[in-house]
């Protein structure tokens, strides 16, 4: 079979650090598309809203959604995906801080489990 004949599955990654500069906007939005989601169960829908409602990082997970990065790329269909979010502390101006940070413990761990 050719490349063309056969599926390819690829590992995107993708690392984004986002200014929030309006939370309540951001959590309002997540409330309404928490609200707007007819197939989530009453008791989880609670618990989503408590979570974005405490937690600005909870309620930018509840917006993003990786289909959005590829579902109008032509030939691809996304297979897998998982997402999440999280406060940081961030200085674009330090030295120490980058965006490979996580990758280089990553490639450190590999070679020390060898």
């Amino acid at each position: 079979m050719s490349t063309t004949e056969t599926s390819q599955f690829v590992r995107l990654r993708v690392e984004l650090v986002v200014e929030v500069d309006d939370v309540e906007a951001v959590t309002g939005a997540a409330l309404r598309r928490i609200s707007d989601d007819p197939d989530m169960p009453a008791d989880e829908r609670v618990h989503a809203e408590n979570a974005v409602t405490e937690d600005t990082a909870e309620a930018l997970a509840y917006l993003v959604d990786p289909f959005d990065l590829v579902g109008d790329v032509p030939g691809v269909e996304l297979a897998q995906a998982s997402w999440s979010s999280e406060g940081i502390d961030y200085d674009p101006d330090s030295p120490e801080w980058g965006l490979d940070e996580d990758d280089d413990r990553e490639d450190e761990e590999e070679d020390r489990l060898g």
